[in-house]
């Protein structure tokens, strides 16, 4: 038969093991919000890590320089909207385009919501 010990050993085990692994999935699918501040209003857009990479940076400062670059990003907005489970959460909305013309400013922006990785 197991000791008592054991089995909490085994129960904490498993713990740490399924914790680590949804840390890893929400690692991998980490969407950092960035609020840009245009001429006519202020519009929040979601990236995730790898369309951070391929600007060559994950800070507001990369965005706005790979936007200035570019001329124009095709980027996902985000909106605060109830969730399934009825909270609100910071979810994509739609796919705009964003012109470096009309774009004042990148900053970072944080939310007290879960955020809701595009596709």
């Amino acid at each position: 038969m197991f000791a008592r010990r054991d089995i909490l050993k085994c129960g904490a085990l498993a713990v740490l093991i399924s914790s680590s692994s949804q840390a890893g999935w929400a690692q991998e699918n980490k969407t950092d919000l960035f609020k840009v501040v245009t001429v006519k209003d202020e519009i929040v857009i979601g990236l995730s890590a790898d369309e951070l990479k391929a600007l060559g940076g994950t800070d507001a400062s990369a965005v706005a320089h790979a936007l200035a670059q570019k001329g124009d990003m095709t980027v996902w907005q985000y909106n605060v909207h109830r969730g399934q489970n009825g909270e609100l959460q910071q979810a994509p909305t739609a796919k705009i385009g964003l012109l470096a013309n009309s774009s004042l400013r990148v900053e970072p922006y944080t939310t007290p919501y879960a955020i809701v990785p595009h596709q």
